[in-house]
């Protein structure tokens, strides 16, 4: 078997890496290496965790190829088999990083019922508020994971688009409703200065 090989990570970065807390979105300037981010954290998660199930969203096919499977192929060479027909990658140890799309809202209704310990949503503010409550639903135990993990879901966003109310409400106003707890939501600004690779 191989093994993940990453760049070294910047301070925000390693900042989402080590967040716990049920709801972890990293957000802000373009540029501040958001997309690598959540891509490493389900990889690092998936060699780590034996059983872990990951479901990682974009909003289109062609936004999901672009910017997960084709990285996630070099990335994970050698270490994970990629099924293109199911688009998912299975890892030796039994975890699985399935990669989707919700390009009209309804197509969010095909995770229901399903049960992901983590769930990655790539570009929040491109969800409505609708998926991401529907998508909430399947973030619990697969009852595959062999370790003690709890279920959480992480978010990378830019301001604007379809979503933009409720990801600000929850993350920057940090305004709850009903059963919603501050303690749950951590919000990790992404600063496009210290991408070095734009520099």
């Amino acid at each position: 078997m191989g093994e993940i090989v990453i760049e070294r990570p910047y301070p925000k970065q390693i900042e989402f890496f080590k967040a716990d807390s049920k709801y972890i979105a990293y957000g802000g300037a373009r540029g501040g290496g958001k997309s690598w981010a959540a891509r490493t954290k389900a990889a690092l998660l998936a060699a780590k965790y034996d059983g872990i199930q990951i479901l990682l969203l974009r909003r289109t096919l062609a936004e999901l190829r672009e910017n997960h499977v084709i990285p996630l192929q070099k990335m994970l060479s050698g270490v994970a088999i990629y099924r293109d027909k199911t688009k998912e990658f299975i890892f030796p140890n039994g975890s699985r990083i399935v990669l989707g799309y919700c390009a009209a809202e309804s197509d969010v209704l095909q995770y229901q019922g399903q049960a992901y310990d983590v769930i990655f949503m790539e570009e929040a503010t491109q969800f409505t508020e609708f998926q991401f409550a529907t998508l909430t639903e399947s973030n619990r135990s697969s009852g595959l994971c062999k370790q003690k993990f709890s279920p959480r879901m992480y978010f990378t966003c830019n301001p604007g688009g379809v979503g933009h109310a409720w990801v600000k409400r929850l993350f920057i106003d940090r305004q709850y409703r009903n059963k919603e707890r501050e303690e749950d939501y951590t919000f990790i600004k992404s600063l496009v200065y210290e991408n070095k690779y734009l520099m």
